[in-house]
């Protein structure tokens, strides 16, 4: 990275803060970065376990809860965070201060609980990062057009940092977390040393991986850097010497290999409809009551019609699977099935690759592969830099194991 002074949002995890010691560590990387004479805002997760904590309070007061309410609540553990940590920063001679989101303002949607990010005004704040100020910022809130507290959903502390770093005009924005990067995929299902780090990663690439199954960002963070054209890091709080991985724009990766990773995804449940009218409309009949439940569909299939009908095969959330079953049978006087079948034990797998516009047969091979496995693929989707396949879920090990390596991903 540049040794010229730049402006930089960090942000660190609740693993990162998790405890005293633990944000005193943060402390001293936060120092090194304004040492070298750059502009410092850090956006700070809760400690670990504390957001659990105050979600099972409010729901075990009541489950039906006031949403803006529940946002008061859990947004107190950022608070805090953010707190401490310009305490410990100050202990180390750093001039610094905590900001709410409600302060700065981050401005949001009215959704408590899931709100979207409108507006960041960040002159107050770009004043004193220039006076040479840190700021610590609490992650994961903002103030709604109600003037309640808002907050981001979980996770939603990435999107507050990529956020703040596209309101401030940083020069990158780093994500500290308890992984040392992106990986070419889960090393937990690998053979030890197999999965390989990536330098870098195109924005496009990521997002795909982030929305697959991959844990390291939070979907919404990588859709905001793609559009705001952030570059942003992924790095180890407790390693950052190893560099992590950069998400950045596609011009920027040289070497461009059919298949950058393979994600993989637990949280699949499969529903088919036998015999429905091969007719105008009927998509709209069926996936209509499933929009109006909140449900998001994934893959679809759907057969070659014989005598007028057709059998037709969607993948939801596994824990939307129950809300699905009883939004289409609801609406099963319209639709008209014959029978109604549900599948939960299955699992979603993907290659993953901008290098596939210029490389044919990334398909076959991934087919060619699966079947030498004796994996039976029951749906398939593709994008222009993606095919996913939806398999029995005790093969998925297996599948991504094999995958891994005819691709040439697995380390030397």
């Amino acid at each position: 990275m540049s040794s010229k002074p730049q402006k930089i949002v960090m942000k660190f995890g609740g693993t990162s803060v998790a405890d005293i010691e633990r944000i005193r560590n943060v402390a001293k990387l936060v120092k090194g970065e304004v040492d070298s004479g750059h502009q410092v805002a850090v956006v700070v997760s809760a400690m670990s376990g504390e957001t659990n904590k105050l979600v099972g309070w409010t729901k075990e007061l009541s489950p039906l809860h006031d949403a803006r309410e529940y946002d008061t609540i859990v947004a107190a553990g950022e608070q805090i965070t953010a707190g401490l940590l310009a305490v410990a920063l100050s202990a180390l001679g750093v001039s610094a201060r905590s900001w709410l989101g409600w302060q700065i303002p981050i401005k949001t949607s009215d959704m408590h609980g899931s709100a979207r990010i409108l507006d960041i005004p960040a002159s107050q704040m770009n004043e004193r990062l220039a006076q040479g100020q840190v700021a610590v910022v609490a992650g994961f809130q903002g103030i709604a057009n109600d003037n309640r507290i808002s907050t981001l959903g979980r996770g939603g502390s990435d999107t507050s940092a990529v956020a703040l770093a596209a309101a401030l005009g940083a020069d990158r924005c780093d994500i500290y977390t308890d992984v040392d990067g992106v990986y070419t995929t889960d090393p937990r299902i690998l053979v030890a040393g197999k999965a390989k780090r990536l330098e870098k990663i195109a924005f496009e690439e990521m997002l795909e991986m982030a929305s697959l199954g991959a844990k390291v960002l939070q979907t919404r963070s990588v859709e905001m850097a793609m559009v705001h054209r952030v570059p942003t890091r992924v790095l180890s709080t407790f390693a950052p010497e190893k560099g992590g991985t950069l998400l950045c724009d596609e011009e920027d990766i040289v070497e461009k290999n059919p298949v950058t990773g393979i994600a993989y995804s637990r949280d699949e449940a499969k529903i088919t409809l036998l015999q429905v009218a091969d007719k105008p409309g009927i998509a709209a009949a069926i996936f209509g009551p499933l929009a109006d439940a909140g449900v998001n569909v994934d893959m679809i299939v759907q057969n070659i019609s014989e005598d007028g009908k057709t059998n037709l095969t969607f993948t939801v959330g596994r824990a939307e699977l129950d809300r699905s079953l009883a939004a289409i049978e609801k609406a099963s006087p319209e639709i008209g099935y014959k029978k109604l079948l549900s599948d939960a034990k299955v699992a979603k797998v993907s290659v993953i690759g901008i290098g596939m516009r210029a490389h044919p047969g990334v398909a076959q091979t991934m087919f060619m592969t699966l079947a030498e496995k004796g994996i039976n693929i029951q749906v398939i989707s593709t994008s222009e830099i993606k095919i996913s396949v939806l398999i029995a879920e005790e093969y998925v090990e297996l599948a991504v194991r094999a995958l891994h390596s005819i691709y040439g991903l697995d380390a030397a």
